[in-house]
């Protein structure tokens, strides 16, 4: 009787330690793969950070890099400023002396205007006229006033007119002189070949009265003829034929310190 019952009891227990070994076995293997997975992830973890420390040792040699080149940019945008300021500081100097030159020639040629016109007072408007254009002053002549007609010879009035601008340019060395010989349309019937040999004729007449009676320097005089070609006025007309027939002479300041500023800028 007591085997009977023992019997069953005996199975129980066998069955319950059986469980609990299972049971202990299963929780063993699943720590284990835990561990494992522990390890890997572990080991997968060292290795990113192992590359972002390397990326971050790279990134910092480059940065460090880009510093030395921004460093080396900044000390040649210096040095750019420095030289381009010392530029610009010579450029103003330059453009205000070109300034002050400019405005002195305008005053020398104002001043040498109203000297003209007060040395050729009483001449009328029909003899002659004293202008300004391009910065230079023009004695314009007529030929009723200088020379008959188809002669390159001076008349004593106009003498007497060349002697009064004769006397400004001698106490006005500084001043060059431009004398052009102009004619109408009409050709000449005198000695002359035609209007360019009589306009060069009287351009040079005047140069030997004012070299040879008043002694202006002959350097300071260019003479030249432009026969009918530079007119005035119509040559349909008898007014604009006697306005064409005319020498001008041209009084020009000496430029040569603004010429030489001038093209030392543009050599810059």
């Amino acid at each position: 009787m007591k085997n009977k019952f023992l019997t069953p009891i005996l199975f129980f227990l066998f069955g319950a330690i059986s469980l609990t070994s299972c049971v202990g076995k299963g929780k063993y293997l699943a720590a284990r793969a835990n561990a494992d997975q522990l390890r890997a992830d572990s080991v997968k973890l060292a290795s990113q950070l192992a590359t972002q420390a390397e990326n971050i040792s790279s990134l910092q040699s480059t940065n460090a890099s880009l510093q030395q080149q921004i460093s080396t940019l900044q000390a040649q945008m210096d040095s750019a400023n420095k030289t381009n300021a010392g530029a610009l500081a010579q450029s103003q100097r330059r453009l205000e002396t070109l300034q002050s030159l400019i405005d002195q020639q305008r005053k020398t040629t104002s001043e040498l205007r109203q000297k003209m016109n007060d040395a050729l007072k009483g001449f009328t408007s029909n003899e002659l006229t004293v202008s300004v254009k391009n910065g230079k002053v023009y004695v314009s002549l007529q030929e009723n006033l200088l020379f008959p007609s188809g002669s390159a010879v001076v008349n004593p009035k106009g003498k007497q007119a060349l002697g009064r601008l004769a006397g400004v340019l001698t106490i006005n060395p500084d001043i060059n002189v431009n004398i052009e010989g102009h004619t109408d349309s009409i050709p000449i019937r005198t000695r002359y070949e035609d209007n360019w040999a009589l306009s060069v004729a009287r351009a040079t007449s005047i140069v030997r009265i004012l070299t040879k009676d008043y002694g202006i320097d002959p350097i300071r005089i260019i003479a030249s003829g432009h026969s009918l070609y530079d007119p005035v006025d119509s040559n349909a007309t008898n007014e604009g034929r006697a306005k064409n027939r005319r020498t001008e002479i041209i009084l020009s300041p000496k430029l040569d310190e603004l010429y030489r500023i001038i093209e030392q800028g543009a050599g810059q």
